[in-house]
C-alpha cells in the first residue's frame, strides 16, 4: 500500500553508541566522559542518552581551538620570551 518512505534529511540525534562511532571513540570513553561531566553535551530523551549532531560538531571544533597544536595563538612557542627582572640583593 505505502512505498517505503525515504527520509529527506539525516537524523538530528544520535544515541551514545552512534555518537561514539561518529566521534571515532569507544562508547565506554563517551560513557565515562558523560559520567564525569566532560565531553560533548548530552541529554535524556525517553530514558535514552542522546547527542545532537550539531552539538558534537561544535564540541569538536571547540576542542580543536583549545589545543595549542592546532591553534597558533595558544602555542607557547609562538610567543615572545618573557624578560625576567634582575634580582638585586
Amino acid at each position: 500500500m505505502h512505498d517505503q518512505i525515504t527520509p529527506t534529511h539525516e537524523a538530528a540525534f544520535l544515541n551514545l553508541t552512534k555518537a561514539a562511532e561518529y566521534l571515532g571513540i569507544s562508547p565506554n570513553t563517551l560513557y565515562v566522559w558523560r559520567h564525569r561531566r566532560q565531553g560533548p553535551p548530552s541529554f535524556r530523551m525517553g530514558g535514552r542518552v542522546m547527542y545532537r549532531i550539531s552539538a558534537l560538531d561544535e564540541w569538536v571544533i571547540a576542542q580543536e581551538q583549545a589545543d595549542s597544536r592546532s591553534n597558533a595563538a595558544l602555542n607557547p612557542l609562538s610567543r615572545k620570551p618573557i624578560k625576567r627582572a634582575m634580582r638585586t640583593s
